[in-house]
């Protein structure tokens, strides 16, 4: 068979291998695939206008492409069996054929044979269709190869250069690690910070917040900058007490993207230190603030506070309020995680924060629901049988919501009986039939008989009365 000439392979190959940041051999293997798409076009064509088509979707799994990069071509090649009788010539191929060329040849086994065809409008087809999927395999090749280099990446955060802008969307080039290709990844708005600058190629540390697993237009990889994870990484990049395990983070909440302007990112971050003698604050912060300043630089300003964590929730929630200055916290209701804190008057406002921000976080840190109360005019008896008529609207709310949880546990359970019972009397066809024993087919048998018994005798009824009615004599009925 003649070999099907594409001028400019090698070359072809080694500019897409470059252009989409791809092994050769992957664009090769795309390639392949690409052109036996072209040739299974080519045999569905030549049915058109005659018959249907004959092919299913398995119909040339047997086939493949041969590229040969020194002639610059390739070939269509199908691996056959050898039968005695053919009965599909393009899965099977028969001895006596086989023993033409070779004497050491066996039945049921396999031959690859060259089946390129011979007609010119092959190769033109071949090319055209070539083109049409050779875009679609390389895309399905580079989501498969970011899917298996980015999905299990054991750090998060990666290095990314701003390329351009889409809409609202920042688009940058992220990179696995040293010397591997840099892929596009996409910042939503979202997930900005409000004191970025993103012009053209700068950098900025991203968290890799998402790997689509399913085909879409535009990158694959969705990175944040207001993930609480980037947070986490930077103290760990900066401070050594947390890599070598002395002080841990405990919990981290932030607002990257507070509902408001007027209203800057904060963040705070709760540490505990493993060994005694080591201040796990301070150890975060730095002298004068040097390791901390360094998380706060590569987050353009945002505001982050340091508290320590504590096992006793009413010591955790007073640290939790930083800067402000807390009087008393007051676990009003342990089992809702309800807490009162009060605070002096001149420190209310700091407590609250800017539009509710510093208990927000506060809140959110610990779990707890936080209530900031001026300490000179808490009234504590009024205030307990607020909190106790609270408690009592949740108590029925959570009996309430037990009672309809078990009220449908037991209508699926009911509903489960009753079409068990159904199935019983009523089985489908694709349930399996008990087979039956020797007695069961012999009254089987017996009945089948009787009834054609019964209705030959109908018939010969039937067939009398026709017959006296021919005759003139009145049938049955008319008697």
């Amino acid at each position: 068979m003649a070999l099907v000439m594409l001028p400019g392979l090698s070359t072809l190959i080694e500019d897409i291998s470059e252009e989409k940041k791809l092994p050769a051999n992957v664009v090769e293997a795309a390639l392949r695939e690409a052109l036996l798409k072209g040739y299974e076009r080519y045999r569905r064509t030549l049915y058109i206008g005659i018959s249907e088509d004959p092919f299913d979707e398995e119909y040339f799994s047997n086939f493949d492409v041969g590229l040969d990069l020194d002639e610059e071509g390739f070939r269509v090649l199908a691996s056959k069996i050898i039968v005695e009788d053919v009965e599909s010539e393009d899965h099977q191929i028969a001895l006596a054929e086989v023993q033409q060329v070779t004497d050491d040849a066996h039945l049921g086994d396999t031959v690859v044979l060259d089946v390129t065809p011979e007609k010119d409008d092959f190769g033109r087809m071949a090319a055209t269709a070539t083109k049409q999927v050779l875009a679609q395999k390389l895309r399905d090749k580079q989501r498969q190869m970011i899917q298996e280099e980015f999905a299990d990446l054991e750090d998060p955060v990666l290095t990314a250069r701003v390329i351009r802008f889409e809409r609202q969307s920042v688009i940058m080039a992220v990179s696995s690690g040293l010397g591997r290709p840099e892929v596009e990844a996409e910042l939503p708005r979202r997930d900005q910070l409000p004191n970025d600058n993103y012009r053209a190629n700068a950098t900025f540390k991203v968290f890799l917040k998402e790997v689509s697993e399913i085909a879409r237009r535009g990158p694959q990889l969705f990175v944040s900058r207001a993930n609480a994870g980037l947070v986490v990484y930077l103290f760990e990049n900066e401070v050594p007490e947390i890599q070598e395990g002395s002080v841990r983070i405990v919990a981290v909440a932030r607002e990257a993207n507070p509902p408001s302007r007027a209203v800057g990112p904060r963040t705070k971050v709760a540490v505990d230190s493993i060994e005694r003698e080591v201040d796990p604050v301070g150890a975060c912060i730095g002298a004068r603030g040097s390791r901390i300043q360094q998380v706060v630089n590569e987050l353009r300003g945002e505001k982050i506070d340091v508290i320590r964590w504590s096992s006793d929730p009413g010591q955790y929630i007073a640290n939790s309020l930083s800067p402000a200055r807390v009087e008393m916290v007051r676990l009003v209701d342990p089992e809702g995680q309800h807490a009162h804190v009060l605070v002096p008057p001149d420190q209310l406002s700091l407590a609250i924060g800017r539009e509710g921000q510093n208990v927000r976080l506060a809140a959110r840190l610990t779990g707890w629901k936080i209530d900031i109360k001026n300490s000179e005019e808490y009234d504590q008896v009024s205030e307990d049988d607020k909190v106790s008529e609270l408690i009592e609207q949740r108590r029925e709310e959570e009996a309430l919501q037990a009672e309809a949880e078990a009220r449908l546990e037991a209508e699926q359970a009911a509903r489960a009986e009753e079409d068990a019972r159904l199935r019983e009397l009523y089985p489908l066809e694709e349930d399996e039939e008990e087979p039956l024993d020797e007695d069961a087919l012999a009254a089987v048998d017996a009945n089948t008989a009787a009834e054609a018994e019964q209705f030959s005798d109908e018939a010969s009824v039937s067939a009398d009365e026709a017959a006296s009615l021919d005759e003139g004599e009145p049938g049955p009925e008319a008697r």
